[in-house]
């Protein structure tokens, strides 16, 4: 027999059929359950699986993601969190230094320039002390060359 969904014993008996399938009751706390869950099938499982793939490969979008499997955006975020929380966390060394520059679009000095990431940057990295780093981070002059 299985083990309750409730309580977690394993003193169950069968209690009729619901929906077509056999239910069962614990003697322990007398609550009825059906083994499985009848919310999900073959076809969810592929929209989930996809979504995971072409969300983590930067392909789309919650909304666009819902629009092609016929769903809610909300619903795309819970499967896609639920398969991060999944995942083993990640072990970064020590030596790694990492920098990362998410939509910069700041107006700098006056604000009718805009500066934008899709222009030249130089970046200046230095240590202040052990564990304490600055970084300087400057717009090319206008007589400048980049490479």
């Amino acid at each position: 027999m299985p083990c309750c969904k409730n309580c977690k014993s394993n003193d169950t008996v069968k209690n009729g059929m619901a929906r077509g399938k056999q239910r069962f009751k614990c003697r322990s706390c007398g609550y009825n359950f059906v083994v499985g869950d009848g919310r999900t099938n073959e076809r969810i499982v592929a929209k989930k699986a996809m979504c995971v793939i072409l969300y983590s490969l930067g392909k789309g979008s919650y909304n666009m993601l819902a629009h092609i499997f016929d769903t809610w955006p909300s619903l795309v975020y819970r499967w896609i969190a639920e398969a991060g929380a999944r995942m083993p966390g990640q072990e970064v060394s020590g030596d790694v230094r990492q920098m990362e520059f998410d939509e910069m679009w700041h107006f700098v000095g006056s604000k009718k320039t805009g500066f934008g990431s899709s222009k030249p940057l130089t970046v200046a990295h230095g240590e202040l002390w052990p564990g304490c780093s600055a970084v300087v981070i400057l717009q090319h002059s206008g007589g400048s060359i980049a490479k």
